[in-house]
């Protein structure tokens, strides 16, 4: 497990390029009958990439739950969010099978005990990304297809930021302890995401671009209004975002992503916008 330990406001100014990416990008999070893992200290908040090719992969593949978590297994006390970027899966979570399609979401509640996951097709096999937060008691495990989402259409072409909000796990669809999660999709012709930047003190976050082509790349903007940085990402890539960060980002094409949040609250408009012409 790749542990990322908290980085505040004021060390972040001095980063460099290399310093930035190490301490918030999360790169290569698929590979074949594996599970990567990145915990990240701000909010405790772990992400997880899983691509089951010839086998069926357990979601402690390679953890020492224990050293990594302190507890038995990895959900005893946590809940996650996974979502599928890839081709048609299964996965089974305390004995139920769900099937995802490409965008399907499922919610897995605190407690469940073993979590497995398989491609129906080793050809195209699925992509299982995943957002884990720390709970402290159950709900329901609930499978939330694309089409089921809450939709909120945003933005307009001549801003460049025509697009469509997909909650997924959010209080408006089912109940979660802390953990908010949905997908962003850009249309043809627009670039830019959460713009007007925004932060909301009291959630950090985090994004994994998807559906971004070939040779293209999402320019994500982060830090202090008053003091902003760039990472350059690719396909599939993920970052971190603290709650003291902005988080937009502008593609070479459209593209598509996932967020994922948590913290003190779960009201998703609890932020703090900025004017777009103060940002330095």
């Amino acid at each position: 497990m790749d542990i990322r330990y908290s980085c505040n406001q004021r060390d972040f100014k001095r980063y460099t390029t290399e310093e930035t990416r190490n301490e918030f990008l999360i790169t290569a999070l698929y590979k074949a009958d594996e599970v990567v893992s990145v915990y990240s200290h701000v909010d405790r908040m772990v992400t997880f990439g899983c691509m089951p090719v010839n086998e069926v992969v357990p979601l402690d593949k390679g953890l020492d739950v224990w050293a990594n978590f302190g507890t038995g297994y990895v959900l005893e006390r946590r809940e996650i969010g996974i979502f599928n970027l890839g081709g048609a899966g299964k996965i089974v979570a305390g004995g139920v099978e769900y099937a995802l399609g490409y965008k399907d979401c499922l919610y897995i509640t605190q407690g469940t005990r073993e979590v497995t996951f398989a491609s129906d097709n080793r050809e195209n096999p699925a992509r299982f990304y995943m957002v884990s937060a720390p709970a402290h008691c159950a709900y329901e495990t609930r499978l939330i297809t694309i089409a089921e989402a809450a939709k909120r259409p945003l933005g307009a072409l001549e801003t460049c930021n025509k697009r469509v909000i997909n909650q997924f796990i959010h209080p408006s669809v089912l109940k979660t302890c802390q953990l908010v999660m949905g997908m962003t999709v850009l249309e043809p012709g627009s670039n830019w995401n959460s713009m007007p930047s925004h932060t909301h003190e009291r959630r950090m976050e985090i994004y994994t671009y998807f559906e971004v082509p070939e040779n293209q790349v999402v320019i994500h903007m982060m830090g202090e209004p008053a003091e902003t940085r760039h990472l350059v990402m690719k396909n599939y890539d993920a970052v971190i975002s603290p709650s003291w960060s902005i988080h937009s980002g502008v593609g070479t094409s459209n593209y598509a992503f996932i967020w994922a949040m948590g913290g003190e609250n779960q009201e998703f408009d609890d932020m703090d916008t900025i004017a777009t012409t103060d940002l330095k």
